[in-house]
């Protein structure tokens, strides 16, 4: 039970996040509520077009972010299981396969919300956002093997000594 309080549950909490964050409590039109004013606070008479330009960028960003944290917590919790925390590469594709998978069904599940807008191209952007956070996970467990090797090899050497 441990492993899964440790390894899964971060993981099952941020998906339920997630999905919350796909339904109509999200959509542009509600969270516009609250941006619009706070914008217009920062610069009063900031043009309707600059006004939609921010919204846009940071809902898209908020896409790449979410899916870097998806994946870095499925990077994690797959990591926990024997045979794929022995391949890297193989951790790579199972949590980039399951990201992608999850961005899908995501925006099926969008499909049927009517202040939503279900796009592929949110697809590739949530993909995209995954391979980020799967690259900087691939790249600190790259460094930290890397360090765990020249530590090892380093006490083998004293010992010959």
């Amino acid at each position: 039970m441990k492993p899964f309080l440790k390894y899964w549950l971060p993981l099952v909490i941020w998906l339920g996040v997630m999905f919350v964050g796909s339904t109509n409590l999200m959509s542009s039109e509600h969270t516009s509520r609250y941006i619009v004013p706070f914008l217009l606070q920062l610069k009063p008479g900031m043009s309707p077009r600059t006004i939609w330009i921010i919204l846009v960028v940071a809902r898209k960003c908020a896409h790449v972010t979410e899916y870097a944290i998806l994946a870095l917590l499925l990077w994690r919790a797959l990591g926990s299981v024997p045979f794929l925390h022995a391949k890297i590469w193989m951790l790579f594709v199972a949590a980039l396969l399951g990201c992608a998978v999850f961005a899908a069904s995501d925006e099926f599940h969008q499909t049927f919300i009517k202040s939503r807008t279900p796009s592929v191209r949110d697809v590739f952007l949530d993909v995209a956002g995954a391979l980020v956070g799967l690259l900087i996970a691939a790249s600190f467990t790259h460094r930290d093997r890397n360090k765990i090797r020249r530590g090892t090899q380093g006490r083998f050497m004293d010992a010959q000594e």
